[in-house]
């Protein structure tokens, strides 16, 4: 009866390059307040002074209706596909009309009118079964759909209880029982429900009214057939991964073809993340992988530089910097991460601060790092929209901050703070948002060291160990962590080739200049 749809609809891009607009032109948008500003960001990121330094492609040529219709099916499956691989929370959802539009006018209208007559029949003397009958054969369908190959007594049941051709025969007898029918579709909608419809079937039962009683079993049904559908989507994610990876290379790989210079952006990200590596110091590595495999020291130079480039994107300048093309897809996504980070990074830099400040008398009580936590979430929230004052927002913080820690210090016996330690833990929290301070700078340190542990390690089932001052805050760390891996890795397997193929000119050429400089000394 109800309408399906994505929970997250795929992310619509404005790229900031035009030689990559026909991979996202088709992806559609819907977006909430939050994920606005986030897409903002990213369509700031295409001024055209970025576009003057780009090499042009050549003028594309005609295409007709059935090309543009069998690309965007393309597109759009290869959308979905990908939004399922690698958002581990994909769901199906009901579809929520808005509250005064046309459409859910005329649904309403139409649902009224169909119900409305149904009870119309139903009170007739003597009743008239027709929809109702036809009712039963929706539900009848519906059961037999949720049926496993080896459900063969189940099946049995329905399509004997639920004999449309009979259940006529009785009508037109005057000797159909419809309550007795509709606790056995009750009862057969409990054996095969999840347990988290229990509860709704248990409601079921309470409702004494047969035409209420109908549209609350079609209800059930929907959810139902929603929990089967998101079973699937669950089962399927393993398989549906390699064919979306092989799929996603392969128009990656026609696309190239067409465009030659589509790997400009990737390479220039990945000679970056090499340099990085060099001048920490990173080029002087065992000579084995990281897996434990033996394959030279460029084997893991390449992972040790790929690494390095994903935790580049988690400090990318969205609006000045068009992002890599082979990340191009999931832009919005690592932007989110991005965001979700800076915002961590003040609430784990608050609660240090907020540690140190109280000694080890709090350390240790139950429930008081989690409500410091809430506060300072709760009011810094927005902070990346361009009307947040990050100053008076964090004052606030060291207001509640403060109070609480009073609170908490009074209930288990401690002395509170004097107005002094006060002013100085106000203070302190105050001077999280420069972009200089050391707490900040330490916490964020400790932060990019764990993501660059969890890459590395990501083929291992243990975590990493969390840095020390990160204790507070593992728990979000470590939920946004598996976010940023799944995405990675996801991208390690559709694109690893093209990143072997770049990093390997990069690599020979940096050697090469390493083994010349040797020679002139």
């Amino acid at each position: 009866m109800n309408q399906l749809k994505m929970s997250q609809n795929p992310d619509k891009l404005h790229s900031s390059e035009e030689k990559l607009s026909g991979l996202e032109d088709d992806q559609e948008e819907n977006l909430d307040n939050s994920d606005q500003s986030v897409r903002k960001r990213i369509r700031q990121s295409a001024p055209g002074s970025h576009r003057d330094d780009t090499p042009k492609s050549s003028p594309s040529r005609p295409v007709s209706i059935e090309e543009l219709m069998e690309t965007a099916k393309g597109v759009t499956n290869m959308a979905l596909a990908h939004e399922i691989v690698v958002n581990g929370d994909f769901q199906i959802k009901p579809a929520e009309l808005p509250e005064h539009s046309l459409e859910k006018k005329v649904r309403d209208i139409v649902h009224k009118a169909f119900w409305d007559c149904l009870e119309a029949q139903l009170k007739e003397d003597p009743p008239t079964y027709d929809h109702a009958i036809k009712l039963l054969g929706e539900i009848k369908e519906s059961l037999l759909s949720f049926l496993l190959p080896g459900h063969t007594r189940l099946r049995s049941q329905i399509t004997e209880v639920l004999d449309l051709d009979l259940i006529k025969q009785e009508a037109e007898n005057g000797a159909l029982d419809i309550s007795k029918l509709v606790r056995f579709v009750i009862g057969m909608m409990g054996t095969l429900c999840a347990p988290a419809r229990d509860e709704d079937i248990k409601k079921l039962k309470d409702i004494n009214e047969i035409v209420p009683l109908f549209r609350a079993i079609f209800s059930v049904l929907d959810l139902m057939k929603m929990d089967m559908a998101n079973f699937a989507v669950s089962s399927i994610r393993p398989k549906l991964m390699q064919q979306s990876a092989e799929y996603e290379r392969k128009k990656f790989q026609e696309f190239l073809e067409k465009q030659p210079n589509s790997l400009d952006l990737v390479t220039k990200w990945l000679q970056e993340a090499a340099d990085d590596l060099a001048k920490l110091g990173h080029e002087m590595l065992p000579p084995y992988s990281s897996d434990g495999a033996t394959g030279g020291a460029s084997t893991l130079c390449f992972t040790a530089v790929q690494n390095q480039a994903y935790l580049k994107l988690l400090k990318w300048d969205h609006v000045n910097r068009p992002f890599p093309e082979t990340v191009l897809m999931d832009q919005t996504r690592f932007l989110e991460i991005q965001l979700e980070l800076e915002q961590l990074l003040l609430v784990g830099t608050v609660l240090l601060v907020t540690f140190s400040a109280a000694g080890p008398a709090l350390i240790d009580v139950p429930g008081f790092a989690e409500k410091i936590k809430t506060i300072v979430k709760v009011l810094l929230t927005g902070m990346h929209l361009p009307s947040f004052n990050l100053k008076e927002s964090l004052a606030t913080v060291g207001e509640k901050v403060c109070a609480e820690v009073n609170s908490c210090l009074s209930q288990h016996g401690f002395t509170p703070f004097s107005a002094e330690r006060e002013a100085v833990l106000k203070g302190q929290i105050q001077a999280v948002a420069s972009a200089d301070n050391s707490i900040c700078k330490l916490i964020d340190s400790r932060i990019q060291k764990f993501l660059e542990n969890y890459l590395a390690s990501s083929h291992q089932k243990s975590l990493p160990a969390i840095p020390g001052g990160l204790s507070p805050i593992q728990r979000e760390l470590e939920e946004i962590a598996a976010k940023y891996i799944r995405l990675v890795n996801y991208n390690k397997m559709v694109f690893s080739p093209y990143y072997d193929a770049v990093l390997g000119k990069i690599l020979t050429k940096e050697e090469s200049q390493i083994v010349g400089k040797s020679e002139e000394s």
